[in-house]
């Protein structure tokens, strides 16, 4: 039996915690755990960093922790979790496909437990002063906005676009937020959004400004 149960409570971090600084889900890690399955190469490499132990000691085949010398990493010392920068969100292929990522974005291992996240990069000044072209958006996957919240939606299987939610009665409003006559809110009704669609990806949490 393998030791990343016991070693992940030694460092009194969560299922949740864990599976976020290693970019894997929940169930992928609880499923280590139990022995249901078997860490890749890459993630091992990644556990041994982050438990303070060797590969042959978080597999049970030897019960030499450390080699001597070797120093510990504490929790509070834990690098932050990186994210994929995307260039383009488009229907018909995955969100992380390899084509997609154009670079890597940091967070905070403390950000990384609330959620699965992507990062995008601005395109445009639709969304000015708020967000400028060249800017990189941090997002948390899901499915649903509150009213008011800024999203990045998927329409009609296009290109995804950031902006404004208002939700209404009879439908949702995307709103930019530059107030350049040339910039103009997009109404949907009920029927557009199911037949066109449209689709909430995720919730943009914290604006990065281009270097």
């Amino acid at each position: 039996m393998n030791r990343i149960k016991e070693l992940r409570k030694e460092l009194k971090l969560t299922q949740v915690e864990l599976s976020s600084l290693l970019g894997v889900t929940q169930a992928t890690l609880s499923g280590w755990e139990t022995g249901k399955y078997e860490a890749d190469n890459e993630s091992l490499i990644r556990l041994s960093e982050l438990l303070n132990a060797s590969i042959d000691y978080i597999l049970g085949r030897s019960d030499v922790r450390l080699e001597s010398g070797t120093p510990s990493l504490p929790y509070s010392q834990l690098k932050g979790v990186k994210i994929p920068v995307l260039g383009i969100v488009r229907a018909g292929y995955p969100i992380y496909a390899e084509e997609n990522i154009i670079d890597y974005e940091e967070i905070s291992t403390k950000m990384a437990a609330t959620g699965e996240f992507f990062a995008l990069k601005i395109k445009g000044d639709s969304m000015e002063p708020r967000m400028f072209n060249g800017d990189t958006v941090i997002v948390r996957k899901q499915d649903y906005i509150e009213n008011g919240e800024i999203a990045v939606v998927l329409v009609n299987g296009d290109f995804a676009t950031v902006k404004k939610v208002l939700k209404k009665d009879t439908g949702i409003m995307l709103v930019p937020l530059n107030s350049s006559c040339s910039y103009e809110p997009t109404f949907y009704t009920p029927k557009d959004i199911e037949t066109l669609p449209v689709i909430i990806l995720g919730k943009v949490v914290e604006v990065r400004g281009r270097v």
